[in-house]
């Protein structure tokens, strides 16, 4: 698995083509469950999709289910909630590190990319927050403004931001 900035992730997927292109899977980790929110083919809306069990034992019986959901509805990536507090991640975000630091130990999900967003409607706000910020991009571009995608990219929130490791 590998971690991207949250426009970076979006951008990949736009500048992939027709039939590189899928669609986002929103994790909602708790303890107990994982809660799945699956986006449209133009990642424009996500909807509340299916609950994984969580245990510590059945990390790779989850990874597993996660590779066939990444075959069955053409899953590129996965945006991963998040609790933050004042804008800096909350210290309850251990479980969400941990699940994705164990998913990455199966090995069973290589070359799938995956970002941080506040999990206040994860799936929702991050999709939204990235389609608004594309558009105004376009549209700057359009009128022969100074910003660019690729500058654009590089500034994320602060708020937005992935917590160090």
């Amino acid at each position: 698995m590998r971690y991207m900035k949250p426009l970076q992730l979006f951008q990949h997927l736009r500048n992939s083509t027709r039939n590189q292109r899928g669609r986002l899977l929103g994790l909602d980790v708790g303890e107990k469950y994982v809660g799945l929110a699956l986006s449209d083919f133009d990642n424009k809306i996500a909807s509340p999709f299916s609950v994984l069990v969580r245990n510590k034992s059945n990390i790779s019986l989850m990874a597993s289910d996660f590779q066939s959901l990444m075959s069955e509805y053409s899953l590129k990536g996965f945006v991963v909630g998040l609790p933050f507090d004042r804008h800096r991640v909350a210290s309850e975000a251990a479980p969400m590190k941990i699940l994705i630091d164990q998913l990455c130990r199966t090995k069973m999900l290589e070359g799938v990319k995956y970002t941080y967003w506040n999990e206040c409607f994860t799936s929702k706000g991050y999709l939204d927050f990235v389609n608004r910020k594309m558009k105004l991009t376009a549209v700057e571009c359009r009128h022969g403004s100074q910003i660019t995608t690729t500058s654009e990219l590089k500034t994320v929130p602060t708020e937005m931001k992935a917590p160090r490791r």
